[in-house]
């Protein structure tokens, strides 16, 4: 690092983060070691969560969208002048390539830790970028930009490059606003997609065409600029696992690339920053492919993924963005020292299509392990809203070799208590597991390969799941017990009547589990037979079967059991002995697959619609979900607007199918 002698501007005192979750929590603790005072800003869903409390102060911005809270520039500048903020770092996303944000921060003498306005507003259009890097000898992938063209011009625009071709936003980044577009029928209808997404994430709905690589990687390099004009690469990053376009594994070094690569790829991501003149820290994304590679994009940013960096050289990236700020020049010689991998981890289903998920979490914790690094948006306690991206953390492994990282990795996942919402864990750790990854031969595609559903499936399997509904039964009735103030004293479970058989019913992943038990001198199971208990609390149940130990530790969540054991994570809900009949629901009906707002409805009552068509747009987390009808029909209901905010589950359009016609 440099020392705060070198320094030729001031060094800031007091930074305003404008951002909220991990990033906002990972900027507080590297001004905490350097004793900066904070400030965060928060909206009004994220007044209790952690960012808040981290900092040494904080201002609400009002409302609860992104566009009126973290992405007002008048509102974020406002929180810096009332709280006395000298600096602001914008992290990433929301404002952090926002040219006009970083050109007001500069105005208001306020430090700004990042690149100059220019070099954001270059960089941050995909189209003018490639313009700008190949002027510089930066190899590209043919693009044709789609403004002012008619629906024909796209159409033969997209002839032209020849298909499968890519739609893409030239602004913002994280996969909004990106189409895969294979058959020429399907070209308008993504772009028109896309354009919407691109103007509801970064409030720019320019797109543009491009070739698209059929079996590419995605590595990027690092790299780090100061104001006396060193531009340095801090090496690597292979970013190939993805979904929906948004990166899910990362990791440095890349198994793809050898000394020399590295070396060329390096000199020319620092020739890409060179040719805007590049202060800060940022990175420059390539598609690799057969040892060729094209300039894609660069961030003019921290990347998501930075730490994989930061445990493979030992520097802290946040540190020298503020160092770099304050006007220090560069003065280190990076080296890579072992391997690192990150995992994404978010509120979300890959068995559903990664539709994101919602709701309180109730537990947050992640093993003590050697080389282990959480940066984590939320604890115990933390709500996952609609409002914003469903990440939850970042879980990194530093190991000296890139298997142990991995199985760190997956092992620390594996053990983790999460419980609440639904994630992508479980598909996190087969990924990792994977024979595919363990080789360093993944690419973009390896979720095209591998089904999600199959990689995202209960890491519990159907048997392990059963004698988890034991446990939770077992550890209900000594909850019952614990808590009856008639004949506490007696053993849970025990009756008059021995072998008297007690009966209690869980739904899991893998289907219904109805447990039938006694609670004699020999505990038996219908199913299992005879088990050894050898504990029975309420939240710790241990038991013996066919010789092999197995422990549970029990949490309960209104009418959801979360059991965390060996045999994997399993996630139970209590099925009522008397359940609620309630009034019959149509045939039919489609329900909200997540919560969120409903952008656009296509049909009305009485339409005919055909098997798979558009019934209406669901926006949620700025990802756009189409609602398609399941069968032919008529429309029966719409019980939705444009505008609307629904909850996951609640009934928006109702199709009466079609009757077959029957053969004369």
């Amino acid at each position: 690092m440099v020392s705060a002698g070198t320094l030729i501007g001031p060094m800031i005192r007091r930074l305003l983060v404008a951002n909220r979750g991990e990033i906002a929590r990972r900027i507080l603790r590297t001004c905490r070691l350097m004793a900066i005072e904070t400030v965060a800003v928060f909206s009004d869903p994220d007044g209790a969560e952690p960012h808040v409390s981290e900092a040494d102060h904080s201002v609400n911005l009002p409302g609860a969208t992104a566009p009126e809270t973290y992405l007002d520039i008048d509102a974020v500048l406002a929180a810096a002048k009332q709280s006395g903020a000298d600096g602001i770092h914008p992290g990433y996303g929301f404002l952090a390539e926002n040219a006009e944000f970083a050109r007001r921060v500069i105005e208001e003498g306020i430090t700004w830790v990042g690149p100059t306005p220019e070099s954001i507003e270059v960089m941050g259009s995909k189209l003018r970028s490639k313009e700008v890097v190949d002027r510089v000898g930066v190899p590209i992938l043919p693009a044709l930009d789609l403004t002012g063209m008619t629906a024909g011009e796209a159409e033969a625009a997209a002839d032209d490059l020849g298909y499968p071709v890519l739609v893409k936003a030239s602004a913002g980044g994280g996969g909004k606003g990106m189409r895969i577009v294979a058959d020429p029928a399907d070209l308008l209808g993504s772009v028109a997609a896309a354009r919407r997404e691109a103007a509801s994430s970064f409030g720019d709905d320019t797109v543009f065409l491009e070739k698209y690589l059929k079996a590419p990687r995605h590595v990027e390099i690092q790299v780090l600029g100061d104001h006396q004009g060193r531009i340095i690469s801090l090496f690597e990053r292979d970013c190939s696992i993805q979904r929906r376009h948004q990166k899910i594994i990362e990791e440095s070094p890349s198994p793809a690339v050898d000394g020399a690569l590295r070396e060329i790829m390096g000199s020319t991501a620092v020739a890409a920053a060179s040719a805007v003149g590049y202060v800060g820290a940022g990175t420059v994304e390539f598609l690799l492919q057969d040892e060729r590679f094209f300039f894609l994009e660069m961030n003019t940013r921290l990347q998501v993924e930075h730490p994989v960096t930061e445990m493979t050289t030992g520097l802290d990236l946040v540190q020298l963005q503020i160092e770099i700020a304050g006007g220090a020049p560069i003065e280190v010689t990076p080296q890579v020292s072992g391997h690192a991998i990150e995992a994404r981890l978010y509120a979300e289903d890959p068995r559903s299509g990664f539709l994101p998920a919602t709701g309180k979490i109730h537990a947050f914790a992640f093993p003590v392990m050697t080389g282990l690094r959480v940066d984590s948006g939320v604890e115990a306690g933390s709500f996952v809203t609609v409002f914003y991206d469903p990440m939850m953390a970042k879980v990194i492994a530093h190991a000296p070799t890139r298997d142990q990282a991995a199985d760190t990795l997956a092992r620390s996942l594996r053990e983790a208590k999460i419980h609440g919402p639904t994630t992508n864990r479980d598909l996190l750790v087969r990924i990792l597991e994977h024979e595919e990854f363990r080789a360093g031969q993944a690419d973009t595609h390896f979720l095209e390969r591998h089904d999600p559903s199959e990689l995202g499936r209960p890491l519990v399997d159907a048997e392990g799941e059963r004698l988890s509904a034991v446990a939770a039964a077992l550890a209900d009735q000594a909850h019952e017990r614990a808590r009856s103030r008639v004949l506490a004293t007696i053993p849970s479970g025990w009756r008059n009547l021995a072998g008297h058989v007690q009966e209690r019913g869980y739904r899991g992943e893998h289907g219904v589990h109805q447990i039938g038990y006694s609670m004699s001198e020999s505990p038996t199971v219908d199913g299992l037979g005879a088990i050894e208990l050898t504990t029975c609390t309420p939240e710790l149940v241990e038991i013996g079967v066919n010789g092999v130990e197995h422990s549970f530790r029990v949490a309960r969540y209104g009418e959801v059991r979360h059991l965390d054991s060996d045999l994997g994570p399993a996630r139970l809900e209590i099925i009522p002995r008397y359940p609620d009949t309630g009034r019959p629901e149509a045939p039919g009906s489609l329900h909200a697959p997540m919560p969120g707002r409903v952008t656009r409805v296509e049909v009305e009552p009485g339409d005919r619609v055909q098997t798979g068509q558009a019934l209406l747009v669901m926006e949620a987390m700025k990802m756009e979900h189409t609602l398609r009808a399941p069968h032919a029909g008529t429309i029966t209901e719409v019980d939705c607007r444009p505008g609307d905010q629904v909850e996951a589950g609640a009934v928006l359009v109702v199709v009466a199918e079609t009757a077959a016609s029957t053969p004369g």
